[in-house]
């Protein structure tokens, strides 16, 4: 743990932790360490603490230096981690950027609350056949950390991740919207059966959790981009038909689905998108950072 995170940690301070994926394999150099940099910026800005989670020759790392952030941004071939790879990961001594699941892990080893991401996984579409479920929904019923994202990514089946978000008991709240987000745009649609006005009253939230027995379950804070500042819904719509159409003809599955469907918005968007994505990152951790710094207030 980086020594700035620990004393936060050990004073009662805010501290947001922040995935690697995004760096490693969610946006290309120089735009991701770029990104990284921002995002922990942004969190400080909000007078808390950033944790970037990631592994570096096999040791978890929760807060990386300057050099680790590079390392993340710049190295080839970093294998993604999910929870369940960190083990093995740590025992071949192997670098790893840590998905929603293995960074909300490690956060919450920590003693971190707050987490910042740009989308959760979820269900995928056509589930049915594929079984393809993302393991983020699984460590969320399991671990102790509120996720700000902007919903999941269009790509994936959202009335049907709600509902497995649902049947797992995590709690899924609105920011300032009764509609669930749809990562590239506002409003995926689906509505939201609770909603909260502002940080403080989301720090109120986790705090009532472990009082109601609810200490070992994450929550979700679905936090929408701005309406002025989302991906264009024509635009949106048309590469999202395009990519799906391509997915099949391909016959591209499992865990390449995600990355391969990113890519073609990226084409499709001329760019677009990534915009967007840069946007929501830094709209999280902003989020993340003022919730983190209110349950601080509220503790002490």
């Amino acid at each position: 743990m980086r020594a700035e995170v620990g004393e936060a940690l050990a004073g009662g301070g805010p501290v947001v932790a922040l995935e690697s994926t995004l760096i490693s394999h969610g946006l290309s150099h120089p735009e991701n360490l770029e990104v990284a940099r921002e995002a922990e910026l942004t969190v400080r800005e909000e007078g808390a603490v950033p944790a970037t989670v990631g592994v570096v020759g096999g040791v978890a790392k929760v807060g990386l230096e300057e050099a680790e952030l590079k390392l993340m941004a710049t190295a080839g071939n970093i294998p993604k981690l999910s929870a369940r790879d960190l083990p093995v990961a740590a025992a071949k001594g192997s670098h790893g950027a840590t998905t929603v699941a293995a960074t909300a892990h490690l956060a919450a080893l920590a003693g971190i609350k707050l987490f910042a991401t740009g989308g959760l996984g979820g269900v995928h579409r056509e589930a049915r056949e594929s079984w393809d479920v993302s393991a983020d929904l699984a460590a969320l019923a399991r671990t102790p950390v509120a996720v700000v994202c902007s919903g999941v990514k269009s790509i994936l089946d959202v009335p049907a991740t709600l509902e497995y978000l649902e049947t797992l008991g995590v709690p899924v709240v609105g920011y300032r919207t009764a509609n669930f987000p749809g990562f590239y745009l506002t409003d995926s649609g689906s509505p939201l059966a609770w909603s909260v006005e502002s940080a403080e009253e989301a720090a109120r939230v986790l705090l009532a959790m472990p009082a109601l027995g609810l200490e070992g379950s994450g929550l979700v804070i679905a936090n929408p981009l701005p309406e002025d500042v989302q991906l264009d819904r024509g635009l949106h719509d048309r590469a999202l038909g395009a990519g799906l159409a391509e997915l099949k003809h391909k016959g591209v599955r499992g865990g390449d689905v995600t990355p391969f469907l990113l890519d073609r918005f990226a084409t499709e968007t001329k760019g677009e998108s990534l915009r967007v994505n840069r946007l929501i990152i830094l709209n999280n951790a902003r989020l993340a950072a003022r919730v983190a710094v209110a349950l601080a207030a509220e503790r002490s």
